[in-house]
């Protein structure tokens, strides 16, 4: 491979870097899902038991498995995680949006 390749360095949320008019939201409730994920590897739980566990229906545990997050919101992730005797603690830091420079915007194009 002897193609040169530019390196760009993301901004931290993949969704931002690619355009998405929910960037913020959707990148809140991917870390919400990975932690889901992480607690069900953690205790070696299938979807099965995680539902006998929480009562929340197994196909949720599957969506979030599969990445399926479109039907969650970030209140509900937050009530499967305490379900599964997590405590969350969220931080919201609101400032303005830094501007990405015209090279910013030629590379992820």
């Amino acid at each position: 491979m002897k193609e040169k390749l530019d390196l760009v360095r993301g901004s931290g949320n993949v969704f931002r870097d690619f355009g998405d008019p929910n960037a913020d939201l959707e990148q809140a409730r991917a870390i919400l899902a990975a932690k889901v994920i992480s607690v069900l590897d953690r205790r070696k739980l299938s979807v099965r038991q995680a539902q006998k566990l929480t009562g929340v229906a197994a196909s949720e545990f599957s969506r979030i498995r599969n990445v399926k997050l479109d039907r969650f919101t970030i209140d509900r992730m937050i009530t499967i995680l305490g379900k599964l005797g997590q405590e969350v603690e969220l931080t919201v830091r609101i400032q303005p949006r830094r501007k990405r420079s015209a090279q910013e915007v030629r590379q992820v194009a």
